[in-house]
């Protein structure tokens, strides 16, 4: 399993180097902002036209990894879909393609911005999820510990022998947790922005996503 190793309020946790989250104890998978839907609803309102195949891509990246790990719990972690219309439209293949992903498994709907709301799929739809000594929920609480969260997409970029990598990455300090976006449509918010000052430890590593997991210190 190509994966960082870490631990938060004492768990240990596995940053996988597609964008998942593994608790290994717990048989538990946490994925965010897989934003499906997204080339939908942009052409619905009037946007660009994008290859409709985000979506598939997607549950594809997250069918091998719960086929790698045999994950019985998995929390998406809000943003979900890039908004209700995206979850309403999803055509009938992709929508028996989760039901047979969650079948067998406890699955947990996290509630983001994009999608307030229920949508009609299978699994449970919460604000968010204690689950002692760790919550998961979508957007950080500065004051908060133990805390996994998602909503921001950050990435990193690093210069390695004459040229410039830039991924998606995981965030983490003492406190908490900021997942990257796992959506293949998904954009990202640079982790030298000042949204992530008041929330990450001066401490904090960046974990890249891509080919292999690496750790390094947060670019400030």
């Amino acid at each position: 399993m190509n994966a960082h190793d870490f631990s938060l309020a004492g768990i240990p946790l596995k940053a996988l180097c597609t964008g998942a989250l593994w608790w290994p104890d717990q048989a538990l998978l946490c994925v965010s902002d897989l934003h499906l839907g997204k080339s939908e609803r942009i052409a619905r309102r009037g946007g660009s036209a994008l290859p409709p195949y985000e979506t598939r891509d997607t549950l594809t990246r997250l069918a091998a990894d719960l086929a790698l790990t045999k994950a019985r719990t998995v929390i998406c972690l809000g943003d979900s879909f890039d908004d209700l219309g995206a979850a309403r439209a999803l055509p009938e293949e992709e929508k028996l393609w989760i039901a047979r992903l969650q079948a067998g498994r406890r699955w947990i709907w996290v509630e983001g911005n994009h999608d307030p709301g229920p949508v009609d799929l299978g699994g449970s739809h919460l604000a968010e999820l204690p689950l002692v000594p760790l919550t998961f929920r979508h957007i950080a609480h500065a004051q908060a510990s133990g805390e996994i969260s998602g909503h921001y997409h950050p990435k990193a970029s690093l210069s390695l022998r004459g040229r410039t990598v830039t991924r998606p990455v995981f965030l983490y300090d003492s406190d908490r947790l900021i997942m990257p976006a796992y959506g293949t449509y998904t954009g990202g918010l640079d982790c030298q922005s000042a949204v992530f000052a008041p929330l990450m430890r001066p401490e904090a590593c960046a974990v890249l996503t891509g080919k292999t997991a690496v750790a390094v210190p947060m670019p400030r």
